[in-house]
């Protein structure tokens, strides 16, 4: 098993009434989470409305989780424009508990494909010894990675891995079959089929929730026991779809917020979801709760 195996947590930020971070709220999250026996947390990614932390929020968000996780490995989030920006907010951050750096090309400027390898290869370099996971995702940032640029990637120095939320399946399969980077799901209702083709893991927001049932079900396919992770993958399917009926993290936050977890307080420009999305999310979670059978709960 890779070290950038298994299932990730993207974690919620959660904040206060008044706006301020939930620190003690964010704590009891990955207690949670961690004695689900998550494979791994990624910080300060956009689940983490991290766009929205100051640099000293930041800070304050990666220690406390590290002061909680325990042996669990955490991934940081690092976004940006100019590669010496990108490059410096990993070096300020290698020295901390963090095995990697999650980070997307370049969002809004479009750069060429030549552009975004050597935006990559500065960025690996600034953030040695620590690994680098590309974050595919192009609805967010305007530019696709092709196949041939991941495949260029795939040399540098330092970059392992790929968080997967390009689209095309065709690419996902390549990446698999050349196996040099590690392939994690990014988009939650893809978890299921990136495994059964050999991809590593997922890092997924839904799995904030019943959160061993994911780690189960990544034990399954990996133990060619395909019933049973069939099973597991239809009952949290209806949970996946509502959980992104709205933008994420709303409604991952309002029904962590209806269990007691954390509040469900978002920073603008992110709105709290209607109460039909709430509301079909907690039926969705109460529908895998009886579905699922028990070992398999948290």
């Amino acid at each position: 098993m890779h070290a950038f195996s298994g299932i990730w947590v993207p974690v919620v930020t959660p904040f206060a009434a008044d706006g301020s971070v939930d620190l003690q709220g964010l704590a009891r999250l990955v207690d949670r989470l961690v004695e689900a026996r998550i494979h791994g947390l990624v910080v300060c990614g956009t689940t983490g409305e991290a766009a929205t932390l100051s640099d000293d929020e930041q800070a304050q968000v990666l220690r406390t989780v590290c002061a909680a996780a325990g042996d669990t490995p955490i991934v940081m989030g690092i976004g940006g424009v100019s590669p010496s920006e990108v490059a410096a907010q990993c070096a300020r951050w290698r020295d901390e508990r963090v095995v990697g750096f999650l980070v997307p090309p370049p969002s809004y400027v479009r750069p060429s494909q030549r552009g975004i390898v050597d935006f990559y290869t500065q960025v690996a370099a600034a953030a040695a010894p620590r690994a680098l996971l590309v974050y595919d995702i192009p609805y967010r940032t305007g530019v696709a990675l092709e196949l041939a640029t991941l495949r260029e990637l795939a040399e540098v120095p330092g970059i392992v891995g790929i968080k997967d939320c390009g689209g095309d399946p065709r690419k996902t399969q390549s990446l698999i079959a050349d196996g040099r980077l590690v392939v994690l799901a990014g988009e939650d209702h893809q978890i299921f089929t990136t495994l059964c083709q050999g991809g590593n893991g997922a890092i997924a927001a839904s799995a904030h929730l019943h959160p061993a049932r994911f780690v189960a079900l990544y034990d399954a396919v990996r133990a060619s026991r395909l019933d049973e992770a069939r099973h597991l993958h239809h009952g949290l399917a209806p949970l996946v779809q509502a959980l992104f009926t709205e933008p994420s993290p709303g409604p991952v936050k309002a029904v962590l917020a209806a269990l007691g977890v954390i509040g469900r307080t978002l920073r603008a420009p992110m709105t709290s979801p209607s109460d039909s999305t709430t509301g079909a999310a907690l039926t969705a979670y109460a529908a895998a709760e009886r579905s699922l059978k028990p070992s398999a709960a948290h």
